[in-house]
C-alpha cells in the first residue's frame, strides 16, 4: 500500500502531537521540585497572540472581532501563556495567565518558573490577573539576580514599562489599562486563590 506525502506527514503529525503532554492534566507546581509551572502559549518576540483551546487539544491563534489576533506596536516581552490547573475566574474558566521574561520558547514548552509580581488588567470592563515571572533554572534567565518585584524594579526599571506598554497595546486605544502592580506574595497569593 502506498501513501502520498501529504497523508504520511498527517498521520505523522498526528502520533507527534498524541505523544505530546495533556496540558488539561498538567500540575499546577512542578511534581519533583514543586516549583510552579507556566505553559507558552505565545513565545517571546512574536506578535501574533495564540491560546491553548482545551477542547482539542492544540494552540490556535486568538482572534478578535472574527481576525486572528497580531498585536501592533511591540512584539511579546516574554514568553505569555498560563498557568495550568489553575481557573482565573469562576469554576471552568480560562486559566490563570503568566509572563515569563525570558528568550523565546517554542508553543507547547512548560517552564519552572519563580513568581515576581502579579500585573491587574482592566480589559473592557473585565479585571484580568497575569502572573509576572522569571524561570526558576538560571541558565534560562536573562534578568540576573531578579527573584522578587523589588529586585525587579530597582535592577530593570525600563522592563516593567515594555511590559505596560505591550498590555496596552493588545487592544484598540482605551480597550486596556492598568489596574495595579503587586509583588510575588501577591503572585503566589492569586495563584492559591485560582487552584481548581
Amino acid at each position: 500500500m502506498r501513501f502520498s506525502n501529504r497523508t504520511l506527514l498527517m498521520v505523522l503529525s498526528g502520533l507527534l502531537a498524541a505523544c505530546g503532554p495533556d496540558y488539561k492534566k498538567l500540575a499546577t507546581f512542578s511534581e519533583e521540585r514543586k516549583l510552579l509551572q507556566v505553559v507558552v502559549e505565545m513565545p517571546a518576540g512574536t506578535n501574533h497572540a495564540k491560546r491553548y483551546d482545551a477542547a482539542t487539544g492544540e494552540f490556535v491563534p486568538e482572534r478578535r472581532a472574527g481576525l486572528d489576533h497580531v498585536v501592533e506596536f511591540l512584539p511579546c516581552p516574554g514568553n505569555a501563556g498560563f498557568i495550568p490547573g489553575t481557573a482565573a475566574g469562576v469554576a471552568g474558566s480560562a486559566p490563570l495567565a503568566a509572563l515569563v521574561l525570558a528568550e523565546t520558547q517554542p508553543t507547547g514548552t512548560i517552564l519552572e518558573v519563580l513568581p515576581i509580581g502579579l500585573l491587574t488588567l482592566d480589559d473592557n470592563g473585565t479585571l484580568r490577573s497575569v502572573v509576572l515571572a522569571v524561570p526558576a533554572r538560571p541558565s534560562q534567565q536573562i534578568l540576573p539576580e531578579v527573584d522578587s518585584w523589588q529586585s525587579f524594579i530597582s535592577k530593570y526599571p525600563g522592563a516593567r514599562e515594555v511590559v505596560r506598554q505591550w498590555y496596552l497595546h493588545q487592544g484598540r486605544r482605551g480597550e486596556l489599562r492598568i489596574v495595579s502592580w503587586k509583588n510575588e506574595k501577591a503572585a503566589e497569593q492569586q495563584v492559591r486563590a485560582a487552584l481548581q
